[in-house]
């Protein structure tokens, strides 16, 4: 169970953390390990001082320069600009319960109208002696129940192999005041069935509008006030290597 939490949490947040990235893709690197990754939201046409909806994609992986299999991601920091806004008013709720044991087309029935994100993730799992097993899910982010006042959601994917499991990971989007900053996003990474699980690519795109009370609402909001929207991503690895980097995303002022 940890080792599939672990795999859904390092891919997803490496999937959000490329909405800042350029229109090609680019690396992180600190020795043997890079990360790249790639993204963008869309429009990228947005006014200068009010927010306006937008989709957000992206998609990252973890490689080594050898070709070996990387070291355990063990903790995950990602930041976020200030110039938007993440809006849940009238937003149905997700509660874990309701998704718990499904398969990726049970829990999406169960939960349909509180999905602000899909996408997908493959890790491999190198069991001692064995052969590596590939392994792939969707994954589903849906909204849940706020935390300390913030916004969360609740990441699902369900693999059948080797073990069946359906697995859910809460995480919240906490507010910030750090200059360019204002939300940020923290995973602390579980020892993972001594580290036989190591995620490898992901990719999600998360955008969401809906009516309330006669108003229109959307999932995440930006305006393009400095001519970019960025992210900034810290890695923590097991073997001690720290890889972090800002990405960067221009944008356009709509008249």
């Amino acid at each position: 169970m940890k080792r599939r939490k672990f795999v859904v949490v390092a891919l997803a947040a490496l999937a959000v953390l490329a909405i800042g990235s350029s229109a090609e893709a680019i690396k992180l690197r600190a020795g043997n390990i890079i990360i790249t990754a790639d993204g963008g939201f869309s429009p990228t046409k947005l006014p200068r001082h009010v927010n306006a909806p937008i989709t957000i994609h992206g998609g990252g992986k973890i490689s080594t320069v050898n070709g070996e299999l990387p070291p355990i991601l063990e903790t995950i920091d990602i930041e976020f600009d200030r110039h938007g806004a993440v809006d849940t008013v009238g937003l149905p709720i997700c509660r874990q319960g309701e998704i718990e044991a499904t398969t990726v087309d049970q829990a999406r029935k169960a939960c349909r109208d509180t999905i602000v994100g899909k996408g997908s993730g493959s890790a491999i799992i190198k069991f001692p002696e064995q052969g590596a097993i590939p392994a792939s899910s969707p994954i589903t982010i849906f909204n849940g129940p706020k935390k300390h006042g913030n916004p969360t959601v609740l990441a699902h994917a369900y693999l059948d192999h080797p073990v069946v499991t359906t697995f859910i990971v809460p995480v919240e989007i906490e507010k910030i005041h750090k200059g360019i900053y204002g939300y940020r996003t923290h995973g602390r990474i579980p020892k993972i069935a001594g580290g036989a699980g190591v995620p490898i690519e992901g990719e999600l795109t998360i955008g969401k509008k809906w009516t309330y009370k006669g108003r229109k609402h959307s999932y995440i909001a930006a305006r393009c006030e400095t001519g970019r929207l960025q992210a900034r991503g810290q890695f923590t690895f097991k073997d001690g290597t720290f890889l972090s980097g800002t990405f960067l995303r221009p944008c356009q002022v709509r008249e």
